[in-house]
């Protein structure tokens, strides 16, 4: 990939960012040298390299599910603020899209 084919003002423009020439300029500057890196990396053997999930070993820290004691429904909802039929009642925060 050219990074001279990718044009950061429409980039921008897509993610609704407004940037100067200069910023233009830089963030080109800057993708040329990350894909420059990419593309040398590219270069590298690395057959019979098995591929690594995550850079540290990564244990399951997740408790076994096991069923316990629960909240009451009652309990649960003794300090809401608002309560209908059992559930919780919390202000609409999102308008809807129709």
């Amino acid at each position: 990939m050219n990074a001279q084919h990718i044009d950061v003002a429409y980039i921008a423009k897509l993610a609704k960012i407004e940037l100067s020439a200069e910023e233009t300029e830089q963030f080109s500057a800057d993708l040329n040298r990350i894909l420059d890196y990419v593309a040398k990396l590219g270069e590298w053997d690395t057959e019979g390299v098995e591929p690594m999930y995550h850079p540290i070993p990564a244990y399951d820290a997740v408790r076994a599910d096991i069923p316990g004691e629960s909240l009451s429904n009652e309990t649960a909802l003794s300090n809401a603020p608002a309560a209908t039929d059992g559930q919780f009642r919390v202000p609409k925060v999102v308008e809807s899209a129709h």
